[in-house]
């Protein structure tokens, strides 16, 4: 059985062990500083993917990860979606990641991974034009800007070929703080972004495990964490207060981001208008 997303570009049904074929058909691509951009094709990239999320999560994060096969972190989503890998040209080793779920297949499995989550309803009137970035991660030793700019860019394109026009997405925050394991500074970030990048009202979202914020201090005088500094740069929204995620050893952040709303140098930096 076929099934098209609104333009017709993903054509196999996701089944356990498997995944969609790729909606961007363009060959992979070099780009600078000897790393290649290519959406998986195969199930052994997209396993390639899930061993550096395992690396990252479990490894660096210290994430408790339930999966079917040791050293990968999978979930049910995983078949469900398109994976982005960046990859270093010379060993060929994937050393970024995203997984992006299309609104057709957030249809098919059910939901979004922010679904479980957080209450999404006010964005119901967003979602036939949304799509879901999850699992982001790049390796310890590739953590320059190449790589994430080089994942956002793939992501432009992917956005502007199937006319879509809103992302979101749990960006996380970790719990381990100089070696303690609290919500500070989650908290503190929260206190923030809340005041400089909350959204409108009518796209607020709703924890369905909060993190206790107002029985944390939320005075540290701290940074978001890089990738969390790049949305908010590139015009994303932050849609609520932050959910824990136990198993993840982390808070997550519910954000938004729009096309429409980057700024004009980086509109002609990823989408080239």
């Amino acid at each position: 059985m076929e099934e098209t997303t609104q333009t017709g570009l993903i054509q196999t049904t996701p089944h356990s062990h498997a995944t969609a074929t790729p909606a961007i058909r363009t060959e992979p691509k070099e780009t600078r500083g000897g790393i290649v951009v290519s959406w998986a094709r195969h199930l052994d990239e997209v396993r390639a993917a899930q061993r550096l999320r395992y690396d990252v999560f479990a490894g660096e994060m210290g994430a408790r990860l339930s999966t079917p096969i040791p050293g990968h972190d999978m979930d049910l989503f995983d078949n469900y979606c398109e994976h982005l890998l960046v990859r270093d040209e010379c060993s060929q080793q994937v050393i970024g990641t995203y997984r992006v779920l299309t609104p057709v297949q957030a249809k098919r499995v059910g939901s979004t991974y922010s679904d479980t989550e957080f209450d999404l309803t006010r964005l119901r009137s967003l979602r036939e034009r949304m799509v879901e970035l999850g699992r982001s991660c790049v390796h310890p030793d590739h953590r320059h800007g190449g790589v994430i700019m080089a994942l956002w860019g793939a992501l432009g394109e992917f956005m502007v070929r199937n006319q879509l026009d809103t992302m979101i997405g749990c960006a996380s925050i970790p719990m381990l703080h100089n070696g303690v394991v609290s919500g500070d500074l989650a908290a503190s970030i929260w206190r923030k972004v809340q005041a400089t990048h909350l959204a409108p009202i009518e796209y607020h979202v709703r924890p369905r495990l909060p993190l206790p914020v107002e029985q944390l201090d939320g005075s540290l005088e701290v940074e978001p964490p890089a990738l969390i500094k790049g949305y908010l740069r590139l015009g994303a929204k932050v849609l609520g207060a932050p959910a824990w995620d136990p198993d993840f050893n982390s808070a997550d952040l519910p954000m938004l981001m729009r096309i429409a709303d980057l700024p004009a140098r980086y509109r002609k930096h990823f989408l080239g208008t």
